[in-house]
């Protein structure tokens, strides 16, 4: 082989190569999944021992991350799932085929709710509702611990599984709702989440049993006030 043809050699070796790395490159972005897992940031073992450690790995991995596999596995033939806000979809789920409906609602639902329950017990905020959110209880329930038993209300009172929560309705004032399964406020009720508490045994088994009044008085000492007000504010604009 003469110097020119080495260099010729070369030169398609490296084009190849570089083909195929965007090739690769280009398959890797067409193969990322629509829905990934999201992180608690912060650890198991954070919201010891209100909730304990075993449940919140379980809880996560286990249980959220089944809706996700479920909704990447819909999303390869439910085109709206890559392409519509998740609150837009929940809010009006009859843009879904009726043959995913169910599958959307139900993993679509478990999504949203689980990021919104781990964004809500993030540690380190505030211990106590303020400002805006706190007038707003203050004027709905009289006071946050009249808000507290009626969510415990709710929450004690659903049958079976699902959710309690503390909503802004389409008149922007607060109210306490309960829904089943994993469905969301943004379904039957048209509203918007600002506190929810997940009341599936798998909350709360592995520690409390069947008690889950026990549950919610401890699952309450964890609720940041900073991320409900967050969420009111968010809820009523």
């Amino acid at each position: 082989m003469n110097r020119r043809d080495a260099i010729k050699t070369i030169a398609a070796t490296s084009a190849a190569a570089m083909a195929l790395k965007s090739s690769s490159l280009a398959f890797a972005e067409e193969a990322a999944p629509a829905f990934t897992l999201p992180p608690l940031g912060y650890g198991y073992d954070a919201l010891e021992p209100h909730i304990d450690t075993a449940t919140m790995k379980v809880h996560h991995t286990g249980h959220h991350q089944a809706y996700v596999t479920a909704l990447n596995t819909l999303a390869g033939k439910v085109p709206e799932l890559k392409s519509k806000p998740i609150e837009e979809i929940l809010s009006d789920l009859t843009i879904i085929p009726e043959d995913s409906r169910t599958g959307v609602r139900n993993n679509l639902g478990g999504h949203f709710n689980h990021t919104f329950f781990w964004e809500l017990m993030t540690p380190g905020g505030a211990k106590e509702p303020a400002g805006d959110l706190k007038a707003a209880i203050d004027a709905a329930f009289g006071s946050k611990d009249k808000l507290i038993e009626d969510v415990n209300k709710a929450a004690t009172g659903r049958f079976g599984s699902g959710w309690a929560w503390l909503v802004v309705g389409k008149d922007k004032k607060l109210s306490v709702a309960a829904t089943p399964y994993q469905d969301t406020p943004h379904m039957e009720l048209a509203a918007k989440p600002v506190i929810g508490v997940d009341v599936w045994e798998h909350a709360y088994y592995l520690k409390h049993m069947n008690k889950r009044a026990d549950y919610l008085k401890a699952w309450w000492t964890t609720v940041n006030w900073d991320k409900a007000a967050e969420n009111f504010k968010k809820a009523s604009t």
